[in-house]
């Protein structure tokens, strides 16, 4: 696949199905003429800003005009024939934001949105989660996956530290936290950066992907994106009922740790979490465009021959 854009595209995860909201024409590609099939596909787009309602998360994501929405259909397109991945990765994808003035060919991050039905999670703790802990965890289970991707002939993946420790929003009851990757032999360390907004009974999910590079512009993203979205009247964090509604078997740290226990993250290792329990993360980086598609495939599972 060839870098058809000026800089990395970066993807994010969040779940959503949008109400049309001011349609506006896509942003033109700068640079490089795309191929006909590519040109084709940006133009076939249908762009959304302002107001855009996610029915699964009975939630609104207020955009204004420095984003817009690309719906599910529109999604998964990008996924599967602009960004060359395959079909499954693009299951249970309900949307994608990115900049205005950028393209899906032509961004520094991207969103793809999901939402996943976890149940109501605690923040009673959120003062005393002890991240440093969890990190610690997860960077001794992403090392003892290296002999074995070494000797499958893949690159050592390192879990560097926070890029941005997580950090709650109470008011906006909103969970933020970036992690830095270095991959053996190559000499940017990428990005990972998460926004979980917490519902009644689920978890809306913004997993936005770049390289450390783009820390300045993917953190004032994010904390926008943190701030974007309100549940409906009867669906929002505070809208809890312990006697009827599920509650999640885990808290803050859980989703930071990929959904378990910190005691099975160490168990099992970073990389299988992500593959069992962070499917939002995986199609984050499945789903990656261009040049930094190349680089987070070394990461997870194996290069597809002639693809890069």
């Amino acid at each position: 696949m060839r870098n058809w854009g000026s800089s990395a595209a970066a993807l994010a995860v969040m779940l959503c199905m949008a109400v049309p909201a001011g349609a506006k024409d896509p942003p033109k590609a700068e640079g490089r003429a795309l191929p006909p099939a590519m040109a084709s596909l940006e133009k076939s787009l249908h762009p959304q800003t302002g107001d855009v309602r996610i029915p699964e998360a009975k939630a609104v994501m207020h955009l204004g005009d420095r984003y817009y929405f690309l719906p599910a259909a529109d999604a998964k397109r990008v996924l599967v024939e602009g960004w060359h991945n395959p079909p499954e990765t693009a299951e249970g994808v309900l949307g994608m934001v990115l900049a205005k003035d950028t393209t899906i060919f032509n961004n520094v991050w991207g969103a793809v949105i999901t939402y996943e039905d976890t149940g109501h999670v605690a923040d009673t703790d959120a003062q005393s989660q002890d991240y440093g802990t969890v990190l610690k965890g997860m960077q001794e289970g992403a090392e003892s996956q290296n002999a074995e991707r070494k000797q499958a002939g893949y690159p050592a993946m390192h879990l560097v530290g926070w890029a941005q420790p997580p950090a709650y929003d109470a008011g906006n009851h909103a969970l933020i936290w970036a992690r830095e990757l270095a991959l053996e032999g190559d000499p940017v360390n990428g990005l990972n950066y998460d926004v979980r907004m917490l519902g009644r009974t689920g978890v809306l999910s913004l997993n936005m992907l770049a390289s450390m590079k783009d820390l300045g512009d993917v953190r004032t993203a994010a904390q926008s994106f943190g701030k974007s979205v309100s549940f409906e009247p009867g669906a929002a964090y505070t809208d809890f009922d312990a006697s009827t509604d599920k509650a999640a078997e885990y808290g803050l740290a859980g989703l930071v740790a990929g959904g378990v226990a910190l005691g099975v993250a160490k168990k099992v290792g970073l990389l299988a979490i992500i593959l069992k329990f962070g499917k939002v993360i995986l199609i984050g980086l499945a789903a990656f465009g261009a040049a930094a598609l190349g680089f987070f495939r070394k990461f997870f599972g194996r290069k597809d021959e002639g693809t890069i």
